[in-house]
């Protein structure tokens, strides 16, 4: 399927989601918001692969939120000359539209299989919410973030915040959030929001992949248990996250299948052939 945003390549249980318009710096318009969360439910819903990885073209990996969603489609003025009446009732669904963009986010997380992005050049406003979504970050020297909504006067509210307090200290996410500064790469690697910085954009995709490919040999149901649990022990108390442990395992472990070929594969001396995760059933999870 074609789409405006987005080249989306599906090979050795790997599929690769890369942002295709860098002439127009990526920018989020109102199509990336539909296409985005279609291509990773339909990944995660029909089980086309074990790992999803995000990348980009062009000097920057995404320019952020376009003019466009914010304005409907209008010019900034004629938004902004619309009568009071119609402001209101626009205002008053604001909170529904604000959850409808975070969920092209929320799909990322809740996806059964890793999802690794890799960001060169710019990654702005939006494109950090995307980032912060995603399992493991990835970056060229040359790349930088930066929470831009506060330069436009406003909040960041597609999911940067609830993330970023888990995967930095809050003191420097604090000041990104305030000041609207840039991050370089190299201070981003410093401080856990990104794994590992690289000199090109080559080799950084080398890195991902090669990364890829290794997550993609581990049994899918092993790798999909750990995002749970990891995501799980974020979000609650550590007696809490124990106890979900215990009833995943429950449900989920089975020595027969996975660990049996794991262990029966070592004394072959071959590499284990794992199961793909089962497709769901239509109307679940998408």
């Amino acid at each position: 399927m074609a789409y405006r945003c987005f080249n989306v390549e599906i090979a050795d249980h790997v599929a690769h989601i890369q942002l295709k318009r860098g002439a127009e710096l990526n920018t989020m318009v109102p199509e990336f918001w539909r296409e985005l969360p279609e291509i990773v439910r339909d990944i995660d819903t029909n089980a086309k692969a074990r790992v999803i990885v995000i990348s980009s073209t062009g000097k920057h990996f995404s320019g952020g939120m376009d003019l466009s969603v914010f304005t409907g489609g209008q010019s900034a003025g004629t938004a902004a000359a619309a009568s009071k009446d119609e402001r209101g009732r626009s205002r008053a669904n604001l909170r529904l539209s604000v959850l409808e963009i975070q969920e092209t986010f929320n799909v990322l997380e809740r996806a059964r299989m890793p999802v690794l992005i890799a960001i060169q050049g710019g990654c702005v406003g939006g494109a950090v919410d995307f980032a912060s979504a995603c399992d493991c970050r990835y970056a060229t020297e040359d790349a930088f973030f930066v929470i831009q909504e506060i330069n436009l006067g406003m909040t960041a509210d597609v999911g940067t915040f609830p993330r970023l307090c888990h995967l930095m200290p809050e003191g420097m996410m604090k000041e990104l959030a305030y000041a609207g500064r840039r991050m370089p790469a190299k201070k981003a690697l410093q401080v856990g929001l990104v794994n590992e910085v690289f000199a090109t954009q080559d080799e950084m995709m080398k890195h991902v992949f090669a990364l890829a490919k290794d997550i993609a040999e581990k049994s899918p149901l092993a790798v999909h248990g750990s995002k749970v649990m990891i995501n799980y022990a974020r979000d609650h108390s550590t007696a809490d996250g124990l106890d979900y442990i215990a009833t995943w395992q429950a449900g989920m472990y089975n020595p027969e299948v996975d660990m049996r070929e794991s262990f029966v594969a070592k004394q072959e001396k071959r590499a284990p052939e794992f199961a793909d995760l089962l497709p769901l059933r239509k109307g679940l999870g998408a």
